[in-house]
């Protein structure tokens, strides 16, 4: 143990002098974690909190198009400028050189041709009951409303703002219908009655988070970032870890190593001993900083899991997988050039196939398949359990079985190499 223990603080000391390595084991990790989620931050707001910013154009002059507009005001979701001051040549003008995302153009004649709609459905409809209909065929001509967006914005997000007019225009068109029949039938109460009812009865839409736990924490950009960033600078330490088991073998530290009385698996441990606290300390600095100061930057705050046990075990198992894979590249790679290229490229890519920049869920299927070879896409869904779906055992027993199974393949291939080599 004597043995174990000088072992530890000879790595430690390689490691406290090792100045770049330390950059990128811990200033890395603080910026990523800091500047990613504040842009990412700043997006989600735009798409999913801030009013949509709307441009009007109103050349109607009946009442249904200001309903329609007072509704999409009233709605909360449109930040709306009517101007009737611009026409149909300048109103794209306008809306570019006011940064406008989105501008509805309402043509004249749109609120005699939602009445004229309405008189005709009810017709069609006293007709069918045969009931004596005294109003006359109305013709209503080619109509529809014109909806710029800027190109910048995505076909699903102008889709979206187009259901949602489509579904203020139905309400309208419901009304009108519901009116018209009424004056039809000299029910002088039953159209407020009616709409009270239609009112009423309207089937609500709870929105429930499948957590499969009572922790119903909202999704937001800090519990997606902090633990994603945190896993993939963790992993980076390949670069310190990675270089210095090279530069070891190359200068023949480890062959004089061997004529010590001591065993050279305690060398090993030892270098895996200060390493995984380097990794456990990352994710304490981080974490740790995000708790206290995202909530003065203006960020949502990071709502720690309330399985504690399982952040510790999951964390533990993290910061062993990335030693375990810098141990594998430090032992395979013949030059300092190559384990630090091969080393971080080999991350960039887990990275990125293993949903640390872009969600698993939106890539292809083949690219989700490949995603289960990643150690970082297996770290990050179990700080997913933790975070987001309420840290169930069930549910983290199979990551981290994932997890320990690749540090025992990496170790093992760490073994037969360094045996191979005579080494050990």
């Amino acid at each position: 143990m004597f043995k174990f223990w000088v072992a530890v603080k000879k790595e430690f000391s390689v490691l406290i002098f090792d100045k770049a390595g330390l950059a990128v084991m811990f200033a890395m990790p603080v910026l990523l974690v800091f500047i990613i989620t504040i842009v990412q931050d700043s997006a989600f707001k735009i798409v999913n909190e801030n009013r949509i910013s709307m441009l009007v154009l109103n050349k109607d002059k009946g009442t249904e198009s200001r309903k329609l507009i007072e509704l999409m005001n009233d709605s909360g979701l449109f930040d709306l400028k009517n101007d009737s001051s611009l026409n149909a040549v300048s109103f794209e003008k306008t809306m570019m050189e006011n940064d406008f995302l989105t501008g509805l153009y309402i043509e004249s004649g749109f609120s005699e041709n939602l009445i004229s709609k309405a008189n005709i459905i009810s017709a069609d409809m006293m007709e069918e009951l045969g009931l004596d209909n005294s109003m006359q065929d109305s013709i209503v001509k080619s109509f529809e409303l014109q909806f710029f967006h800027d190109p910048v914005l995505k076909e699903n997000y102008c889709l979206s703002v187009i259901n949602m007019i489509n579904a203020f225009l139905k309400g309208i068109e419901g009304e009108l219908l519901i009116n018209t029949l009424c004056d039809q039938l000299s029910l002088e109460e039953s159209p407020a009655k009616l709409k009270k009812a239609m009112i009423d009865n309207a089937t609500p839409v709870k929105r429930v988070l499948a957590t499969g736990s009572d922790n119903k924490v909202i999704p937001n950009s800090t519990q997606h970032n902090v633990p994603a960033w945190t896993i993939f600078a963790m992993f980076f330490m390949v670069v310190s870890l990675g270089n210095n088991i090279v530069k070891e073998r190359l200068n023949g530290a480890f062959i004089r190593l061997k004529t010590m009385p001591t065993p050279f698996f305690l060398v090993l441990s030892s270098k895996m001993f200060i390493y995984l606290l380097a990794a456990l300390s990352q994710i304490a600095l981080v974490f740790s900083l995000a708790k206290i100061t995202f909530p003065t930057l203006g960020l949502p705050a990071l709502t720690m899991p309330e399985n504690t046990l399982g952040f510790l075990m999951v964390s533990f198992v993290s910061s062993l997988a990335a030693v375990a894979y810098a141990l594998l590249v430090g032992s395979f790679a013949k030059t300092q050039e190559q384990s630090y290229g091969f080393g971080a490229i080999s991350i960039v890519i887990f990275a990125a196939i293993g949903g640390i920049w872009v969600p698993a869920f939106v890539m292809p299927d083949y690219i989700q398949f490949l995603s289960l070879l990643s150690p970082l896409n297996w770290c990050l869904q179990g700080f997913y359990v933790l975070f987001l779906k309420g840290g169930l055992w069930s549910d983290l027993i199979p990551v981290i079985s994932g997890l320990l199974s690749f540090v025992c393949v990496c170790l093992l291939l760490v073994f037969v190499k360094l045996k191979k080599e005579k080494i050990i």
